[in-house]
């Protein structure tokens, strides 16, 4: 017996060791022995990260500064790649990052047609989106003058009484002048003071001069802005001089933001959310018809008259029927993203809820905690978290970011687990970047960013990337829904549908979707490549 517990202590000492060795070589650093990464670079980048300009002015060339590299490479380098790491073998509880190279979806002579053309589309894009509200305006120092420095708008072709303009200047001076220059708009004033002297009123430059200091700044308060030119979204940056001295300000151009309003779903005291008025459940199904009918008797134990929309693209589309569901029907295999953007056109509710054809609702599924984090929070989506039969959850809370690259080449998505911060007032929820497909939102919001239906097959991620920036993503780990088991017993044979629906919903990396995913990222968000844990 002793030498037998000595035969097995000396087996586990050597398997120990065997891991350590291979978890060694894995992840050192040794030439010759290192994975050579999946590393993407731009052709003409330099080997290191390039530093943002830090040159002085001219005044101050003389004076020595000692870099913080390591602070300095917090700063966009303007210049990204993509890197995979985690070494030869896939270890358990090993961090892996994998990198994906966009341009390996084109043949060469293809990306420069493709990169040329994207570059050609991101400049009109440029010319759309920006305007002189994104304009840097540096304040001069010391100066007399006087003038807002934001908030001030106008509704195109209206005008509007510029507040804050004054001149404190010092006393004693024979004239006092003022000159205010607009490019999209003219001046004029709501009245004349005695003793002030006004020469282009009606026109984008108009001078202002008295010899009295109080009688020009009582004229400064009757300055009217006038928009001339018919943008639905802009800014004018306009010029507010005197002698010496410059300043420069933007007025905003746009119409009034267009509510959609829903009835409140505030709550008085002791009173509970009515889920069947602000909720409709939402899904694509595609040929599981037996998954989605264990879906909707789940719902039904709980929310009785909740709406169901389902979008169905299945071959041989079978009836659903029941109260409280809207079945529609599409194109056989029209897509993923397409049947999404179907069943929420038909939401007519505040929020709606996503949720798989799949998913089992259990008493742990407390929608009512969903809406209680999107009433009372800015959040625009809150994610649950989805169970799977071997009790373990998952949350899939992703952090996206990203990286701007050389120009010409396109930018770095990063894709890294985790959540920013913690929700202030609600246990268990995070404000985060991406989560799971269950999740509660605002239907506004989510016609906003689309589900862009060139995805059919394959995606997820893509919705939050479009959205990065404009949705506010949340997260509660302690809303659940279960996931139907896909164990798959050998004695059980798969039916033709199980078949097809493998063969649409798992295509494998060579396969045709996978490229159109490649490319489109490519092209659409301007991509290069990215990295995903």
């Amino acid at each position: 017996m002793r030498l037998g517990r000595r035969t097995l202590c000396a087996l586990v000492l050597l398997l120990a060791c065997t891991s350590l060795g291979l978890l060694y070589v894995s992840t050192r650093d040794t030439t010759g022995l290192r994975t050579p990464p999946s590393l993407w670079a731009p052709p003409q980048g330099p080997s290191r990260p390039q530093l943002p300009d830090l040159a002085p002015e001219p005044r101050y060339a003389h004076i020595p500064v000692r870099f913080k590299e390591q602070v300095v490479r917090l700063l966009a380098q303007n210049n990204c790649s993509c890197e995979s790491s985690g070494g030869l073998l896939s270890l358990p509880f090993q961090r892996q990052v994998r990198a994906t190279d966009f341009t390996k979806a084109f043949d060469p002579k293809e990306l420069k047609a493709a990169s040329a053309t994207r570059e050609q589309e991101f400049q009109s894009f440029l010319s759309r989106s920006l305007s002189s509200a994104d304009q840097l305006l540096i304040a001069p120092a010391n100066c007399p003058l006087q003038y807002p420095l934001q908030g001030v708008e106008v509704q195109p072709l209206k005008s509007i009484l510029v507040p804050g303009l004054s001149l404190q200047a010092a006393s004693g001076q024979e004239l006092y002048q003022v000159n205010l220059t607009a490019s999209l708009g003219t001046w004029d004033v709501a009245g004349e003071v005695a003793g002030v002297t006004l020469t282009g009123d009606g026109q984008p430059d108009l001078t202002i001069s008295s010899p009295g200091l109080d009688l020009l700044n009582r004229q400064l308060q009757l300055v009217i802005y006038s928009s001339r030119s018919y943008e639905i979204n802009t800014a004018d940056t306009v010029r507010f001089s005197t002698e010496g001295h410059e300043a420069a300000f933007t007025i905003r151009i746009r119409h009034l933001p267009n509510p959609r309003l829903y009835p409140s779903g505030a709550l008085s005291q002791g009173e509970q959310y009515n889920i069947s008025a602000l909720v409709t459940i939402a899904t694509k199904t595609f040929l599981r018809y037996d998954r989605l009918r264990t879906l909707i008797t789940s719902i039904r134990r709980f929310y009785p008259t909740v709406t169901i929309v389902i979008a169905d693209d299945s071959e041989k589309p079978e009836r659903v029927r029941g109260p409280h569901i809207e079945h529609y029907l599409m194109p056989f295999g029209k897509g993923w993203f397409a049947g999404r953007n179907l069943a929420v056109s038909q939401v007519t509710t505040k929020y709606v809820l996503w949720v798989d054809d799949d998913f089992v609702f259990t008493a742990r599924t407390r929608l009512e905690k969903l809406v209680d984090v999107l009433e009372r929070t800015s959040l625009d989506l809150v994610g649950g978290a989805v169970r799977e039969i071997s009790g373990y959850a998952t949350t899939y809370r992703q952090l996206l970011s990203v990286e701007p690259g050389a120009p010409g080449q396109g930018n770095c998505l990063r894709q890294r687990r985790g959540f920013h911060q913690e929700l202030l007032g609600f246990r268990d929820c995070v404000v985060t970047d991406g989560v799971v497909n269950f999740f509660l939102a605002r239907t506004d919001k989510v016609r906003e960013v689309g589900f862009d239906p060139r995805y059919s097959r394959v995606a997820h991620l893509e919705f939050f990337l479009d959205g990065l920036g404009s949705l506010r993503v949340g997260s509660c780990s302690d809303v659940i829904v279960d996931h139907a088991s896909k164990v798959k017993l050998p004695w059980v044979s798969r039916d033709a549908s199980a078949e097809t629906y493998a063969r649409f919903r798992y295509p494998d990396s060579l396969d045709a979707s996978q490229v159109a995913r490649h490319r489109l990222l490519f092209f659409k968000n301007r991509l290069q490549c990215m990295t995903a844990e």
